[in-house]
């Protein structure tokens, strides 16, 4: 596990290398620093300063988090604080979010922490969780759990077979690219659940390489939704690098007038 290995600095850079899939001499080139200097630091023969270790770690694309991994393996005290969405120095940012949440009305929106757990919601999403086991909406919820658990949302999804194998693929991505045990430990979780029972899956549909719908039966209809997600791109604490608010946008006009009607009502 990256995010808790005693294991030397050169190992651990050694490891987000070949996760990126570069070779000694594309991260070199990547860099621009020799392979020799690639080798010496990965083998221990020579010893990163912090901002190599910076350089390095932001050119193999490694979050936050784990780049206070690599500082504290060298021997540097990290240098990305961690601060709760609450903390008055987020004070902005946590406006920020809550505005999108907000102004994304009447479509449903969620703001979620890295390993997909609830921290906010937007009011279009509670009355599309009816009929839900309560422990699924105990805190911490889990929104892949509450999408793909049989006592969840999957009973009421009619496309459930595209869209379990679409959750999972994200899912996945996420483990490969992060290396977050706890996200890994998710997908073994996920991935035992039962699929659509005598369900076939679906043929792709057209454009289905660009978005999957979320056809979701509810009390006003089935519904049709298509997600995006959006980041801080540029953020420097690691709670904001973490944080994605997922909204939801009406694939077709029926969705988008039955959930206009729903908030009316």
């Amino acid at each position: 596990m990256l995010g808790s290995s005693p294991r030397p600095v050169g190992v651990l850079l050694r490891d987000w290398r070949q996760r990126r899939r570069l070779s000694q001499l594309g991260l070199a080139l990547e860099a621009d620093i020799s392979s020799r200097h690639v080798s010496f630091l990965e083998t221990g023969r020579a010893q990163p300063s912090r901002a190599m270790i910076l350089h390095l770690a932001e050119r193999l694309d490694v979050p936050l988090r784990e780049r206070n991994t690599l500082l504290v393996a060298a021997g540097f005290a990290p240098v990305y604080p961690e601060r709760p969405l609450d903390d008055p120095a987020l004070q902005a940012a946590r406006a920020a979010v809550d505005l999108v949440l907000a102004g994304h009305e009447p479509y449903p929106a969620l703001a979620l922490d890295r390993h997909w757990q609830l921290v906010a919601a937007n009011r279009a999403v509670a009355p599309l969780l009816q009929g839900v086991r309560p422990d699924l909406l105990a805190p911490p919820v889990n929104v892949l759990r509450l999408s793909l658990h049989p006592a969840g949302l999957a009973p009421r999804i009619a496309n459930l077979a595209a869209w379990r194998a679409h959750l999972l693929s994200r899912l996945g991505h996420q483990v490969e690219v992060s290396a977050d045990p706890v996200l890994a430990r998710l997908l073994d979780e996920l991935t035992s659940l039962p699929g659509p029972a005598g369900e076939p899956p679906e043929p792709p549909a057209a454009g289905a390489a660009i978005a999957v719908p979320l056809r979701l039966r509810s009390p006003i209809g089935e519904l049709s939704l298509l997600s995006t997600t959006m980041v801080f791109g540029t953020a420097v604490d690691i709670t904001l690098a973490e944080l994605a608010v997922e909204a939801f946008f009406p694939a077709d006009d029926a969705t988008a007038d039955a959930l206009r009607r729903l908030a009316r009502d």
